[in-house]
């Protein structure tokens, strides 16, 4: 009937969809939906042909012919409700004029023959009308309309007498009465009070076309679909079913995504306990470089935001110099010990830098040195042409004026901007209309936050400090610090625990190692693979360069042993020694094959994962079941082996380390 392929739709730099494939079918009855502003209605106006995709097509077998119910009102003629509800199309206007001039004729003709073949014409004509749709259907224009809470005086009403809501109804009745093979349906569901929906609802039922509605009515949707098609922020879904069975496989799809995330992040950090373990090993080398190559390629599980996107309109900053702040020969001390000595350190205009390194490195003495907090003993802080910094630490929630309004508190820190705007950043900080007019002291630690950082955010600055920004944040705050982050114009330079943040904002990692700043340029993702590269290289180089031994086969625990030719019974270090070199080999054997079965499990797992979350896969509810029965044992089996895996490995180390030790007392 109607077939969308890979088509999409974008507005500016905004997309609203992309990739969409729909095949519709009589008898389908699909719900549209999504979030406002999400492009339900453009993707009607693109399967009812008003609109183009930007990519792909949509292709119409010949003959269909679709009914589209729009949100706002068409013009209505001067005509009485009954008339317009049951205004043909002109095919079937001009079948009724010749119809009627055909009767005409028909009336004056005293000829038998010519009357004949008039009463023929006629019957034609009245066949034709039948077929068009354009019969004697008064009877069923009026069940429509009554169904839909017209009363019989209503009727021969004009149109123009009608309220807007109503009006509405008459333009769904004149769409139902002309039964087209597809209804385009954009909130049909608005203006009809109980009774008409319930008709509504079993005219649907009863529908031989086919149907894609959207509506905010959960039950219409559960009682009409039978599949869902959601506009979701970063992706297209469609699944069987109402939107109750769409909310339960969403959710299931969610933990299924943090399921094969945290396994992800799991097996993440397997590879790298097995870097950290093996990197100063020779013979381990190879697949050290190997299992880094594989972390490389691995492409992170992205999990579905918690909040909607929220562009901020933040005031116009000055331009900065193209150097905005520099550190030289800085000194720190704190009392007899040193934090910092002679450091030296420039953030240029653009950068959005985040600080990492152990508790204790320095991060936050440095971050206060750069916002001119906290003197120093030695050296330079220089700020560039233009600058203005702002400062977020956690001692700013106690600076927030307890007896101050939400919107009083963004006015005194931004003066010129308007009400509207200081709202809409609000907004974007997750505060109602309601709220903006609540005091500061009935806030939470998160509440107050996000006000802290709204009003900091809305000051004109071009280098903003951060320290530790996602305290009493939850993870919907997190996700809107982000956005705003993101419209931020300026220069970033913030420490944070939330690595999600680190991955959103940043473009160049600075690491605080042993008193002295490391850059790393590029994204977090970018600086983790390094480290690892560069830690594994190095290990590799430190234990060739010491290791000459190795070439005679004596410079690894699991190097084999020579025996005496005497004849004499071995020592017990000797004994020892080779008791242990055997153990090492079978430990490795046998973590070799834990591995293998490993892989072999996940591999499963993600392939009943990925059946899980398409459950048209399966042909019935025991091959379902079977399958959760699989799954369930097989993720039994994993974590039984991960457990075996980490006992094995632990016991490797040790067993290595006595090998190491009585090699080291020869």
């Amino acid at each position: 009937m109607l077939s969308a392929s890979n088509i999409s739709k974008a507005y500016a730099e905004r997309t609203l969809f992309s990739g969409l494939t729909l095949n519709v079918v009589a008898g389908d009855r699909i719900a549209l939906i999504g979030p406002n502003g999400s492009g339900k209605t453009t993707l009607l106006d693109i399967l009812a042909g008003d609109t183009s995709p930007d990519t792909g097509n949509v292709s119409r077998q010949r003959n269909v012919t679709i009914g589209y119910l729009k949100q706002e009102l068409i013009p209505f003629s001067g005509k009485t409700l009954l008339e317009e509800v049951m205004e043909a199309s002109s095919e079937v206007s001009a079948l009724k004029d010749r119809i009627a001039n055909a009767q005409e004729s028909l009336s004056s003709e005293t000829g038998r023959v010519k009357a004949a073949e008039l009463r023929q014409n006629l019957s034609q004509l009245d066949t034709a009308l039948e077929a068009a749709g354009g019969g004697d259907r008064e009877h069923e224009a009026k069940a429509i309309l009554s169904g839909l809470g017209f009363k019989q005086d209503d009727f021969t009403r004009p149109l123009g007498e009608f309220s807007g809501g109503w009006l509405m109804r008459a333009a769904l009745a004149r769409m139902l009465f002309r039964n087209p093979d597809l209804l385009l349906l954009d909130e049909p569901t608005n203006h009809l009070d109980l009774d008409a929906n319930l008709w509504f609802e079993k005219f649907l039922a009863s529908f031989r076309g086919a149907v894609v509605v959207t509506s905010h009515d959960r039950a219409f949707l559960n009682k009409v679909a039978t599949r869902v098609l959601a506009l979701e922020p970063d992706e297209v879904v469609i699944l069987r079913g109402g939107y109750d069975d769409y909310l339960i496989a969403r959710e299931q799809s969610l933990q299924i995504k943090q399921a094969s995330a945290a396994r992800q992040e799991r097996e993440i950090q397997r590879q790298m306990r097995f870097v950290e373990r093996f990197r100063y090993k020779a013979r381990k080398a190879g697949q050290v470089q190997s299992r880094l190559k594989q972390l490389a390629k691995v492409q992170p599980i992205q999990l579905p935001r918690a909040t909607k996107r929220v562009h901020y309109s933040f005031p116009e900053p000055p331009r900065s110099g193209a150097e905005v702040i520099r550190l030289s020969n800085v000194s720190k001390l704190y009392g007899d010990r040193a934090v910092y000595r002679g450091l030296n350190l420039a953030l240029a205009r653009g950068d959005r830098v985040a600080l990492v390194g152990p508790n204790g490195a320095g991060k936050t003495t440095m971050l206060k040195i750069l916002a001119g907090v906290l003197p120093f003993e030695e050296g330079e802080r220089k700020t560039g042409h233009n600058v203005v910094t702002a400062y977020y630490a956690q001692h700013v929630l106690e600076l927030l004026n307890p007896g101050n309004t939400l919107i009083e508190e963004l006015q005194q820190a931004a003066p010129d901007e308007s009400n509207q705007n200081l709202r809409h950043t609000l907004g974007g900080f997750l505060f109602s209309d309601n709220d903006v007019r609540k005091p500061i002291s009935v806030l939470s630690g998160g509440e107050k936050a996000r006000v802290a950082l709204a009003k900091l955010l809305l000051q004109p600055s071009n280098l903003l400090l951060m320290d530790e920004p996602t305290n009493h944040l939850d993870i919907a705050s997190r996700e809107i610090l982000a956005d705003a982050l993101g419209d931020y114009r300026g220069t970033i330079c913030f420490i944070t625990h939330d690595r999600t943040l680190i991955r959103q904002v940043a473009n160049k990692i600075i690491e605080i190692e042993n008193g002295q700043p490391v850059a790393f340029p590029g994204d977090y993702d970018s600086y983790l693979y390094r480290k690892q590269t560069e830690t594994a290289q190095g290990g590799t180089t430190s234990v060739a360069d010491g290791a000459g031994n190795d070439a005679s086969g004596q410079g690894h625990a699991s190097s084999r042993i020579p025996r005496k030719c005497s004849g004499q019974p071995l020592s017990a270090e000797e004994e020892l020694r080779r008791v242990l070199s055997r153990e090492a080999r079978r430990l490795v054997i046998r973590i070799g094959e834990v591995d293998a079965k490993l892989v072999e499990h996940e591999a499963r797992i993600a392939e009943l994962e990925a059946m899980f979350s398409n459950p048209d896969q399966f042909n019935n509810t025991a091959q379902l079941a079977a399958s959760g029965e699989q799954y369930r044992e097989i993720k039994e089996k994993s974590q039984s082996l991960w457990k075996e895996w980490e006992s094995l490995s632990l016991e490797a180390e040790r067993i290595d380390s006595q090998l190491g030790a009585l090699k080291a007392d020869q």
